[in-house]
């Protein structure tokens, strides 16, 4: 069998488990293993509890699974909060000078494995005549782990060469002889594990799904990013930010979400391929301003990704509660996208489809991710990625050189799209409001009123979306079309999913899943024809109310059979989908949560 391996990494924050487990990921992809890394921190600088898993396989993995085969301790209330979660024969790693362990908790076989880290650390301090900071244990404790898990311990110091080039040699070479005096420790003291590894060495990169949502916009040819920091949209300002120079985009800080959309729809306005991003709480502040880039027909991409909430809620865990936000975006009824992306890959490619969307269609685009798929760390096939963008401005008015004023910027069509100029082009001089208007742009909501005028306004503006629906993929299962049970999904959660069917098959459970991607506009249709024909029907989603739910049910009028959810603010595991599906077959759930 494929081996495969999960790591916990422990302690608080200002432990340096961020940059440890950085490391880590970034050595299993380079020995061309497949990694899926998530991080539950804290919202604060010092102190609180970090815990970082980190899934590791010969074969790909799509979340961070349940499994807890090694733990990093960092502090003592890592090994009392998880100790008891590391699976049998598994191995339990830290500063033996300072913690313990109450080895009755273990499970069979579990083995606590102390480092002496202030001689080992002394050592290597005394050979560079250099005081060396605490936060250098993990590095002891990473290379005792390397050992104990059969890796690659030369793969282990290029990532040193790599992360401390900046800072010199005698750095590096510190960090290089500390994982080597904690693996020659462990080595010397601790079997190793029973691992036997087969390294394809193919170089796979670490990403983010923000990372792969803002290369997406940067093919897609985005040349404006605004954003107020929210997290878990932030790290997309930063790497716009960082990118800024290379690509010729104008990234700016606003103070608020408010300015943030409304200076993405000025770029949008004049031509510019613009987008903001934000979280709930900003984009509640977004939402008019939406509703305005589809009443004058400006292209702009949002995007929105979620956290826990109401208020600030959980502003550094996980959720899928915004779905009904997003949907209400604005009063009235207006033409918009919203597209939910489910991986890393998915969320590049579905990135440049919002672009193209929406100037190809003249609308708003909102891309609805969460916490999850955001931040995550995973590693990624560079050949899955099509950098060969070929950009579709949509339909664009020519000049008119005369200057007649005849332009008819909102010209009613049978597409609905109404070919769009500049600002600047000559002779093609309109106004975009946020009033209702007739083609040619004049108001028709206040001296002058024209009912008939906004039917056919309101019926072109709609249009678009019968389009626009032609040219997005309908929705198909994942998995034996014979299976018994259908998982109906959104987003971040398809990983798990993908995950518990291969468990569940283990067991001779036959399911499938049915991820829903384009929520607006909507595959009715297809989406109904394929729940009528699936045996029993169970919605998997990370909120209270089962919002996608609700969503198809008003759609198609059908509803789920049974339902599992998660709100706590960390990921579903795909053993929290296992149990609760053994429930709903034995009759004594129907509504998991």
């Amino acid at each position: 069998m494929a081996q495969e391996v999960t790591v916990g990494v422990g302690g608080a924050a200002g432990d340096g488990i961020d940059k440890t487990g950085d490391t880590f990921a970034r050595a299993y992809a380079r020995l061309g293993l497949h990694m899926y890394a998530y991080n539950s921190y804290q919202s604060v600088i010092r102190g609180g509890h970090i815990w970082l898993r980190i899934r590791a396989a010969e074969e790909k993995v799509y979340s961070p699974g349940d499994q807890l085969n090694a733990m990093i301790a960092l502090n003592q209330d890592t090994i009392d909060q998880h100790a008891a979660e590391v699976n049998e024969h598994g191995v339990i790693i830290y500063n033996g000078d300072k913690l313990h362990v109450d080895e009755s908790v273990f499970k069979p076989g579990v083995r606590a494995v102390p480092i002496p880290i202030k001689d080992l650390m002394k050592t290597v301090a005394d050979r560079y005549g250099v005081r060396l900071d605490t936060v250098m244990q993990n590095t002891v404790l990473l290379g005792a782990l390397i050992w104990l898990l059969q890796l690659d311990l030369e793969t282990l110091n290029k990532m040193y060469e790599e992360i401390f080039a900046r800072k010199g040699q005698a750095v590096i070479s510190q960090n290089v002889d500390l994982a080597l005096a904690g693996y020659e420790y462990a080595k010397a003291n601790h079997p190793a594990m029973d691992y036997r590894w087969t390294y394809s060495r193919k170089s796979r990169p670490v990403l983010t799904g923000n990372e792969t949502i803002g290369i997406g916009a940067l093919m897609a040819g985005c040349r404006f990013y605004s954003a107020y920091p929210m997290t878990p949209a932030s790290s997309l300002l930063h790497f716009m930010a960082s990118h800024a120079a290379e690509y010729g985009v104008c990234v700016k800080q606003a103070e608020d979400e408010l300015a943030v959309v409304n200076m993405a729809i000025g770029a949008g306005h004049v031509g510019v391929r613009a987008m903001c991003g934000t979280s709930g709480g900003g984009y509640a502040l977004m939402t008019e301003a939406i509703g305005m880039a589809g009443m004058a027909e400006v292209p702009v991409v949002i995007l929105e990704v979620q956290r826990g909430g109401p208020s600030t809620g959980l502003p550094t865990k996980t959720e899928q509660g915004d779905l009904n936000q997003v949907f209400g975006a604005s009063q009235g009824e207006y033409p918009r996208m919203i597209v939910a992306p489910a991986d890393l890959v998915d969320t590049y490619n579905t990135t440049v489809e919002a672009f193209q969307m929406a100037e190809k269609y003249q609308l708003p685009v909102t891309i609805i991710s969460d916490l999850l798929l955001s931040e995550h760390n995973e590693t990624a096939d560079p050949e899955a990625f099509d950098f060969n963008v070929t950009i579709d401005r949509g339909e664009l008015a020519e000049p008119n050189e005369n200057g007649n004023g005849e332009y008819k910027r909102y010209l009613v069509t049978e597409s609905g799209i109404s070919p769009r100029s500049l600002p600047g082009d000559a002779g093609n001089m309109f106004v975009g409001a946020s009033d209702e208007h007739d083609e040619r742009s004049i108001l028709i909501s206040d001296v002058y009123t024209d009912p008939l005028m906004r039917i056919k306004m309101m019926q072109k503006r709609m249009r678009k979306l019968e389009g626009l629906l032609r040219n997005l993929p309908a929705p198909t299962l994942h998995g034996p079309a014979d299976a018994d049970i259908t998982f109906i999904s959104w987003g971040s959660t398809q990983g798990v999913i993908w995950d518990a069917i291969a468990l569940l098959a283990q067991e001779g459970i036959k399911t499938n899943n049915l991820q829903i991607k384009y929520l607006v506009p909507f595959h009715t249709d297809e989406v109904a024809t394929i729940l009528n024909s699936c045996k029993l029907k169970v919605l998997v989603e990370q909120n209270f109310t089962g919002q996608l739910g609700r969503h198809i049910r008003a759609e198609t009028g059908i509803s789920p059979d049974a339902t599992i959810l998660k709100y706590d603010g960390e990921p579903m595991e795909p053993l929290y989908i296992v149990n609760h599906v053994k429930e709903i077959l034995n009759g004594t759930s129907r509504n998991g949560r």
